[in-house]
């Protein structure tokens, strides 16, 4: 793969990494830890990272490529970059909205979740997208209407106000 994502964090790559695996091989979902690459005596001095503690951390979810960097305290994740997880069930998504919500993650609006490092995703059912392209105009706004109340996406409601007459 030509791009490869890099999460930035302040010591916690490592985990993130392990965590995000464990959610996906947890949903029956593509997902394997990579490399961990440690930070040696000399990187640790001029990094101020501990020595021996991660530096990077490379994972896979579902076929994509990423890199925890444990970059220090320079810079924060942030809402602007998010990542989509596609749901064919209210069981998935139930799923990844229990498991991003653990340990301190925050329940956005409109399917967006903020996991307990800080990294946002939008936890989304695969038929959103046929809902919201919809030659005609008004079932993708009763859509966007009814997805505008929820916080954690149901795709029964969805459904009812997509079908609405």
């Amino acid at each position: 793969m030509a791009i490869t994502t890099c999460l930035w964090f302040n010591g916690e790559a490592e985990e993130a990494a392990k965590f995000y695996v464990d959610v996906f091989t947890g949903a029956g979902r593509s997902a394997k830890l990579g490399a961990i690459a440690r930070f040696s005596k000399a990187a640790a001095q001029a990094s101020g990272q501990p020595e021996n503690s991660a530096m990077t951390a490379t994972f896979e979810l579902e076929g994509q490529d990423f890199l925890a960097l444990n970059g220090g305290p320079h810079y924060k994740i942030t809402p602007a970059i998010s990542f989509v997880v596609k749901c064919d069930t209210q069981k998935d998504i139930d799923y990844f909205w229990q498991k991003f919500g653990e340990n301190g993650g925050q329940e956005v609006q409109c399917g967006w979740i903020n996991d307990k490092f800080g990294v946002s995703w939008q936890v989304v059912p695969t038929l959103l997208s046929k809902f919201m392209t919809d030659p005609d105009p008004s079932k993708p706004g009763r859509v966007m209407a009814a997805l505008m109340q929820m916080k954690k996406l149901d795709i029964a409601k969805l459904q009812a106000a997509y079908e609405m007459k």
